[in-house]
């Protein structure tokens, strides 16, 4: 699917697309995984203002799918393999 990657601020959030279920990456400067989560289609710019502030993060990356299903399973994948540390571990 397509991907994207923008600051982590409220200008680089409101440019991101709204249309498809996203799993986002919230990550460092030096590219190391801080959190991921999903967003369904239309709250993908409000879910990633819910966490700003809370996690230190310099980018986010954006990965669009067609269904919200297919997202969290990708999400699964991303949290077993990498262990995020703001992500509760055994999810």
């Amino acid at each position: 699917m397509s991907g994207k990657r923008t600051n982590f601020n409220k200008s680089g959030i409101k440019n991101l697309p709204n249309d498809k279920p996203v799993l986002y990456r919230i990550q460092t400067e030096s590219g190391k995984l801080n959190y991921a989560g999903v967003a369904q289609r239309g709250r993908v710019q409000d879910r990633l203002s819910e966490h700003l502030g809370e996690i230190p993060g310099a980018s986010v990356q954006i990965e669009r799918f067609s269904t919200i299903q297919d997202a969290r399973e990708k999400e699964a994948r991303v949290i077993k393999r990498n262990q995020p540390k703001y992500n509760k571990q055994g999810k």
